[in-house]
């Protein structure tokens, strides 16, 4: 019998489907060894070597596995391509025992689950890449350092249960500092001009021209700055000619943009699904898993030659010659560090389209569509426009329209994109228009977006830091600590985000300095292409962190949240009660604390709310409208009969409508999870 070894149960069961009679597939549930959790769990005095444990959790899984691998005359160990799905086969192999019989060891990665891919792994089996190991023991025990060692500075010089990491407290001084932007922004005022024109005959059609250009001078947005220079050039124009000069029609080409990498999938399914990136990365995971779609974890938009001959031969039968470019298109990986063994995600056979799938969860779904159609789209023509810009002259100002019409889609038929399509009359030069009407118009400068999820998942990939498995991760606890809440979509610092990245950079401004950490991130790929020893890395950052954290602790003093007052009194003293803050957010105290620990809660509870409508379950209670408080939908609205218990109607779905995504929860929650 010859064992396989995976990480997750689903991807098991998929691969054993592949596999009968001489092989058995069996799951680690992840990582079966890890550092403690309960100490730093490394000698910084001994090469900072690592104490690593198999956790409670994990102990039963490696007794069972350890028993079969006894018995099996081949273990093949088949975790992910990437340098943790290495790190786990090696920890497997300590974890096993499996060192005492190498030869009984094989190392197989495959970047599709399918009997095709899992065949040809089989047959180039290797050894464990150490390069790979030592890369991801690298990152984890410099994050370790980080973590264990910050994190009890801030317990003692803000509040208990605070934490600090090497890429989520950068990821946090972004959030901050661009609220910071937004808060000191001031808006500037500009003008523009608009003419409304018309032929002189024939047509009552006016075209919408803007001011460009005066005399020589191309106009850029702040250049109108006042009503008095708008109001002076509209009494300028007055009795104007207005003569078309030019008229430049051409065919424009828009090419596909290329399948996706970990970044643009999580940006688009932001964008296009609403999905957090944490979200993204479970439903990818299962649809992995699944043998749906290949490896999810890349950053490289490589393709294999194989499927791209499939995939044009698919093209051409199902939607016809038009949509069959000439020959595969290929893309070239803008990253410097992509690694370009890996492919781009992209589904693992082309005839499965989103109608046959059959996938029982709808965010499942949504997210294979949009990666089997951004593949298709990769691999169809290029959009063709027919795009006319003219322009008219009157006096020494020059006014210009442009229009586009669509003139093939390509691309466009699986992956919409917006655009406006603006045909314009046939004009030609030299031609004298009738003026309509002049319109100024008064704008403000606008300050920069506050992030989203897609926004800043993008700006951290163009800095280099973190990698493609550490974005949904670092977006998720950041939240969860409540350094950064989501508004609308938005990403907010809170009042604790903002302290903590306050005493951060005034103390350790290295661990959030964005080319610090960049090239920290250049330094562990290092390690993966055998250029350096993880130790040297982690000892060059060590010893001078090290002595800033100790003079750190001895210099800085503990900082006090500012309680702010407020006109309550206490019921239990009488005192005074202040706004107070911890991790948690703010909350009301006693100003007599300790000797009185009475607080209250800041946030007033959301009293249920009617929309007008009977249930439509008992036909005598009311609908009302209420959030879900606690489990993996907490936050999310739901719809209810105002008799619960006694009636146990509810529904993710407005019964007024519109129709609202449902949360990750299956089934509808009951009465009793809300406030």
């Amino acid at each position: 019998m010859k064992l396989i070894i995976v990480e997750s149960p689903t991807k098991a069961k998929t691969i054993a489907q592949f596999f009968k009679g001489d092989y058995r597939v069996e799951s680690s549930y992840g990582h079966v060894r890890d550092l403690p959790k309960s100490r730093l769990g490394i000698d910084v005095e001994h090469n900072f070597e690592p104490h690593y444990v198999v956790p409670r959790r994990t102990a039963q899984v490696v007794r069972n596995l350890k028993k079969i691998a006894q018995k099996a005359k081949q273990v093949i160990l088949a975790t992910d391509e990437d340098r943790e799905g290495e790190a786990i086969a090696w920890h497997l192999m300590k974890a096993l025992d499996l060192e005492k019989s190498p030869e009984k060891i094989e190392r197989i990665v495959f970047h599709e689950i399918t009997k095709s891919a899992l065949e040809a792994a089989l047959q180039s089996s290797r050894q464990i890449n150490m390069d790979l190991v030592d890369a991801q023991q690298g990152r984890r025990i410099l994050d370790r350092i980080v973590g264990y060692s910050l994190s009890p500075f801030l317990w003692h010089k803000v509040a208990k249960g605070l934490s600090a990491g090497r890429v989520q407290s950068v990821t946090v001084r972004l959030i901050v500092e661009r609220e910071q932007e937004i808060e000191a922004f001031k808006p500037v005022e500009y003008w523009q001009l608009l003419a409304l024109l018309k032929k002189q005959s024939g047509t009552v059609e006016e075209i919408e021209t803007r001011l460009v250009k005066i005399s020589d001078q191309t106009l850029d947005q702040l250049d109108l700055k006042t009503q008095t220079q708008v109001d002076e050039i509209v009494r300028d124009l007055t009795g104007a000619t207005f003569t078309v000069t030019r008229k430049e029609s051409k065919e424009v080409r828009k090419n596909p943009s290329p399948p996706f990498t970990t970044s643009t999938l999580q940006q688009e399914a932001a964008k296009r699904l609403g999905f957090s990136a944490k979200k993204t990365m479970l439903m990818a995971q299962r649809l992995y898993e699944q043998g749906l779609i290949t490896y999810m974890r890349t950053d490289s938009v490589n393709l294999s030659k194989e499927f791209l001959a499939t995939a044009h031969a698919w093209i051409t039968q199902q939607l016809g010659e038009p949509y069959a470019a000439q020959s595969p298109r290929t893309f070239k990986t803008k990253s410097r560090l992509a690694q370009e063994a890996h492919e781009a995600i992209r589904p693992t056979h082309i005839e499965r389209t989103p109608e046959s799938t059959n996938l029982k969860e709808r965010s499942e779904q949504l997210l294979y569509e949009l990666v089997w159609q951004r593949f298709i789209a990769s691999q169809l023509p290029q959009a063709v426009f027919d795009t006319t810009q003219i322009d008219i002259q009157a006096k020494q100002y020059m006014f210009r329209v442009s229009g586009n019409i669509l003139k093939f889609d390509g691309f466009l038929k699986l992956w919409p994109q917006k655009f406006q399509e603006k045909e314009l009359p046939a004009l030609t030069e030299g031609e004298s228009l009738q003026l309509v009407n002049l319109l100024p118009s008064q704008h403000f400068t606008e300050p920069p977006p506050r992030y989203n999820e897609a926004s800043l998942i993008k700006t951290l990939e163009e800095y280099g830091i973190g990698r493609p498995s550490t974005y949904a991760p670092t977006l998720s606890v950041i939240q969860e600590r409540n350094y950064v809440i989501k508004n609308e979509g938005r990403l907010y610092p809170t009042d604790m985000g903002r302290l903590v990245n306050k005493v951060l950079t005034e103390n350790f401004p290295e661990i959030v300095d964005i080319d610090f950490t960049a090239k920290m991130e250049d330094e562990l790929d290092s390690i993966a292409h055998h250029k350096t020893e993880w130790q040297t890395i982690i000892k060059n950052f060590y010893t001078p962190f090290a002595a800033n954290l100790a003079k750190k602790n001895e210099e800085v003093a503990k900082t006090q949240p500012v309680a702010e007052k407020t006109d309550i009194i206490c019921d239990l003293c009488g005192k005074p009660m202040v706004i107070k803050m911890s991790r948690f957010g703010k909350f009301i105290a006693c100003s007599g604390f300790p000797d009185c620990k009475n607080t209250k809660s800041l946030v007033k509870k959301e009293e249920p709310k009617k929309i007008g409508l009977s249930c439509p379950k008992c036909q005598t209670g009311d609908v009302i409208e209420r959030r879900v408080t606690r489990g993996r939908a907490r936050g999310k609205m739901f719809w209810g009969c105002s008799r619960y218990p006694d009636c146990d109607y509810a529904s993710w779905e407005n019964p007024l409508g519109p129709v609202k995504p449902a949360p990750a929860e299956p089934t509808p929650p009951t009465n009793d999870q809300a406030s």
